[in-house]
């Protein structure tokens, strides 16, 4: 249960704020809502992420990744064009707004796990949303872990709360994925209740949104939690303080991958500990 103290490394790219939402004051965003690709490096344009999309998806479909990547992609383009199912494939049905994609892309598992993680680097969810669609009805693809991960972006995105919620409590995931997927499943829970109450909320309101949804044993590992660190990333902290007070930002931003917490987290950490050693030493002397 961690919480973030401003914007970050991807906090202006992915905007997870569901539309029709009030804009609250949330005590999480930046790289707790961050994606950590998987074997592209940090993929941030779209126009990126559409090319290796369509690089992995071969010679036959990279029309079709590129349409499903595609910013310019509308329902009325390309009328003239017939899609079929593959043999034994059934049809997906996009949204009536969508053009009908090919149901089988004919490629691995780890392909389109990889897509889905270039995808949601590149901060459109939307394209993303897209490429989930045009996925062919396979029950163990839809059981992969990243595409339930970019299942779960979008529907946060979309506003889909039930969904998000039936999604996160489904499947185990693995801890690496934890940190975001809590966020959502906290920041899904401040939105509801602030559009109940009409006005955000503060600390306490916070909390006790915490303690009538708790974390789902499929997200969290159970261990307590201390306000916002857990016990193991204090730790972290502690050790490097006791070496170096005053990390480099790029030492932060390893601690910060290291502890699962964002560097802004990281960066308040260290200030308000050297803030307290400061007064101590002041009182003493």
């Amino acid at each position: 249960m961690i919480a973030a103290a401003g914007g970050s490394e991807l906090g202006g790219a992915l905007d997870f704020t569901p539309p029709d939402s009030p804009r609250p004051r949330l005590g999480y965003g930046g790289r707790m809502l961050g994606v950590h690709p998987v074997g592209f490096g940090s993929i941030q344009s779209s126009a990126a992420a559409a090319a290796a999309a369509s690089v992995m998806l071969g010679p036959h479909h990279q029309v079709q990744a590129a349409a499903a990547a595609s910013p310019h992609h509308h329902h009325h383009h390309h009328p003239h064009v017939h899609h079929h199912p593959a043999a034994g494939q059934p049809a997906v049905t996009p949204p009536s707004n969508m053009s009908p994609l090919l149901p089988s892309f004919g490629f691995t598992q780890e392909q389109v796990a990889c897509v889905c993680e270039v995808l949601q680097q590149s901060g459109n969810i939307e394209r993303l949303g897209r490429f989930l669609w045009s996925l062919p009805a396979c029950d163990k693809l839809h059981k992969n872990e990243s595409v339930l991960k970019a299942k779960a972006i979008v529907a946060f995105h979309r506003g889909n709360f039930k969904d998000l919620y039936k999604i996160l409590e489904s499947h185990q995931f693995s801890p690496h994925n934890h940190p975001k997927l809590q966020a959502l499943w906290l920041k899904a829970h401040y939105v509801e209740a602030e559009r109940l109450r009409g006005r955000p909320l503060g600390a306490v309101g916070k909390y006790r949104v915490r303690r009538k949804f708790p974390l789902p044993r499929t997200i969290w590992d159970g261990e307590e939690t201390s306000y916002c660190f857990k016990e193991k990333s204090r730790s972290v902290l502690r050790d490097w303080y006791n070496q170096n007070p005053y990390p480099s930002p790029r030492e932060k931003r390893e601690l910060a991958e290291t502890t699962g917490l964002t560097t802004t987290q990281v960066s308040n950490w260290f200030k308000n500990r050297r803030q307290r050693d400061r007064a101590a030493e002041q009182k003493d002397g």
